[in-house]
């Protein structure tokens, strides 16, 4: 089969890192891919947002399934827009998308649905929202409702931080249309967990829990960015409490959105936070999370490619979905000043002596591929992935991975996993 991968972050490099390994793929294409993208499939310079790009390239190749790794081809549509093609597409439609693309949206489906999540109000107008503001309790959170590549949402401990927020999202537009809508909820306090599911419309196969760590800094400070890391799986969701979180979080939005008449299919994902009133739902997102899915595919034991399969055909309940019992844990390894500015151009070394050590594989990001060297083209730029049977023995092999990779500036937190260690 010929598969085309959408997208150009460690995510993707991951996909075709496993979708490489399945015997039925003949033809592996990413676009617009990455460094490390063009060691196992072929990079297309086609961006993740141009959908007439993409469907023409999918029509001209014959490719027999697409899957969207980044959310904005999703929420612009990219599955309809291949279905009049007949084209499968793994990822929902551009309706069901909303789930990611509008928290306003998915707020209200939340609600509509019984899962639980925090109390919130939507804006539209910047006033009534500096109203609401100002005369609620504190602390808050402050979310732009459209995409804003994970940095749109604010958690605010005081009035004025809520303000700011309010008028960088709503006044300086410093995402664009994104902030436009804002979502005003009650902050939540607790310790957050991924909890995903391939999905074909009815039914699901659940994953390991998993958890990200979104903030730049050890010890969760500083502000939030795309993911610096996750392990899996996270010991504040055991196996145990699967199915019961399944029932709460997965099933009750498959089964409203499918009555609604938009069946949901690929990835769903429920971010939750464990709270002492008991778990509530965040977000979700509708693709793999970055850098979940790292450490997720380290773990999935089996043909990929034929679980994304029967997610489109509506086959999933007749598939095996099978996991390796070890944990598996990803650093990120970013460059220096990201989440804000930050240099390119800095060549990579020691990818090749970090994938030598037992367990340990790199998954490329912000890089490229130039005369035979690897450089830094974007924020994250690694993500050093590392089996074991436990974690600790992947939180030690990851670090040392880690070790044995240079470039500068570099910047990676030191922390990863310290909370499933320590609740363990």
């Amino acid at each position: 089969m010929r598969i085309l991968i959408v997208g150009s972050g460690g995510r993707e490099h991951a996909l075709a890192w496993k979708l490489a390994q399945s015997p039925l793929v003949t033809r592996l294409f990413v676009a617009p891919g990455n460094g490390g993208t063009a060691r196992v499939a072929e990079n297309v310079d086609i961006g993740d947002a141009d959908l007439p790009g993409l469907v023409a390239f999918a029509l001209r190749k014959k490719i027999d399934l697409v899957v969207a790794g980044p959310e904005l081809p999703l929420v612009l549509g990219l599955a309809d827009t291949l279905a009049q093609e007949g084209i499968p597409c793994f990822g929902p439609c551009a309706f069901a998308a909303q789930l990611e693309g509008s928290k306003a949206f998915a707020k209200t489906v939340m609600r509509a649905s019984g899962v639980p999540t925090a109390d919130f109000m939507v804006f539209d107008d910047y006033d009534q929202a500096r109203a609401h503001i100002l005369e609620r309790p504190m602390p808050c959170v402050v979310k732009a409702d459209g995409l804003a590549a994970g940095k749109g949402v604010v958690v605010c401990k005081t009035r004025e931080q809520a303000l700011e927020a309010l008028d960088e999202m709503m006044v300086r537009e410093v995402f664009g249309a994104a902030g436009e809508r804002v979502v005003v909820e009650d902050a939540l306090c607790g310790e957050e967990a991924s909890f995903l599911a391939f999905c074909d419309g009815t039914s699901f196969a659940l994953m390991p829990s998993s958890q990200d760590h979104k903030a730049v800094f050890d010890g969760d400070q500083g502000p939030n960015t795309g993911g610096m890391g996750a392990y899996s799986p996270a010991p504040v969701l055991p196996e145990a409490d699967w199915p019961a979180m399944a029932e709460l979080v997965i099933r009750p939005i498959l089964d409203h959105l499918a009555a609604s008449g938009h069946p949901f299919t690929g990835i769903l994902y429920a971010g939750l936070m464990f709270t002492p009133d008991g778990p509530r739902v965040l977000e979700y997102n509708v693709r793999f999370g970055d850098p979940e899915c790292q450490p997720l595919l380290m773990r999935l034991d089996g043909d990929l490619l034929e679980i994304m399969l029967a997610c489109t055909r509506g086959t999933l309940e007749r598939t095996p979905v099978r996991w390796k019992p070890q944990s598996a844990l990803c650093v990120v390894m970013a460059a220096g000043g990201y989440p804000k500015s930050y240099p390119k151009g800095m060549e990579i070394t020691g990818i090749e002596a970090a994938e030598a050590r037992t367990g340990v594989t790199v998954f490329q990001a912000g890089t490229s591929a130039r005369d035979g060297r690897t450089l830094c083209s974007g924020g994250r730029v690694l993500g050093v992935t590392a089996l074991g049977d436990t974690l600790a023995q992947a939180r030690d092999a990851a670090y040392r991975g880690v070790e044995l990779i240079h470039f500068d500036p570099c910047h990676y937190r030191r922390d990863i996993g310290s909370k499933g260690l320590g609740r363990k």
